[in-house]
């Protein structure tokens, strides 16, 4: 059996609204962009526009296909109420295998999205 070169990451994206994000995050699971989504609530201290500011966030780390990542930035990039959204992807390296399996059977991969809009 080969091994499927579809690669796994974590997607992180913060936002100042909890329900949003909730809502934003179910959107993504249910359109297969991502497996699952797990929130924190987390505190950010970060500079914007000159100033530094102190501030509640929730956070939330999507799993999903490497593939996926760029449909991600571009949704949450139309529906985030932030003018610049945080929005990073990391690899996930070493996972295990029943669980990759289980990101990659619970998303679309880039090929059947653009064979789906056909």
């Amino acid at each position: 059996m080969t091994a499927d070169p579809e690669e796994v990451c974590e997607v992180v994206i913060t936002a100042p609204d909890e329900a949003w994000l909730l809502n934003f995050t179910r959107q993504l699971v249910d359109a297969r962009l991502a497996a699952c989504g797990h929130h924190t609530a987390i505190r950010s201290i970060y500079t914007w526009a000159g100033a530094v500011h102190d501030r509640s966030e929730t956070r939330v780390a999507l799993h999903t296909r490497t593939s996926c990542v760029p449909a991600i930035i571009a949704i949450t990039n139309e529906e985030h109420p932030y003018d610049v959204p945080c929005v990073i992807s990391l690899p996930i390296t070493r996972a295990d295998p029943n669980y990759r399996a289980w990101i990659l059977d619970s998303t679309t991969s880039e090929s059947e999205r653009a064979h789906a809009d056909l």
